[in-house]
């Protein structure tokens, strides 16, 4: 039963940090006005918030403590890398890029 738990709290967390990723990549692609800064800025900075996060998550919390994944490397794999993946192909694939926004004029 603690295993159960342990991989479905470890499933919440890799779909909690995709939505960060996915999250991130979109502030980054709408506040930055340049291409090159906005993918610089998600593929420096996001990782460094989901690894944060797992500390966070699997250190103090003990997220995913009941299930043994094999090394540490896998584990960063799930949490880091698959989510990262994840979320910037969902940004950049089924969301609408920040320039195809029809605005208002705020006259």
């Amino acid at each position: 039963m603690l295993a159960l738990f342990g991989f479905g709290s470890l499933l919440a967390l890799v779909a909690f940090h995709t939505f960060l990723a996915g999250v991130a990549t979109r502030f980054f692609r709408i506040r930055l006005s340049t291409s090159w800064g906005s993918v610089v800025y998600t593929f420096v900075l996001t990782p460094l918030l989901l690894l944060v996060s797992t500390i966070v998550f699997t250190g103090a919390l003990g997220v995913g403590t009941g299930i043994n994944v094999g090394s540490s490397t896998i584990l960063l794999a799930l949490t880091v890398g698959l989510p990262l993946a994840l979320g910037i192909a969902i940004d950049y694939l089924y969301v609408p890029s920040p320039d195809e926004y029809e605005l208002p004029d705020t006259r």
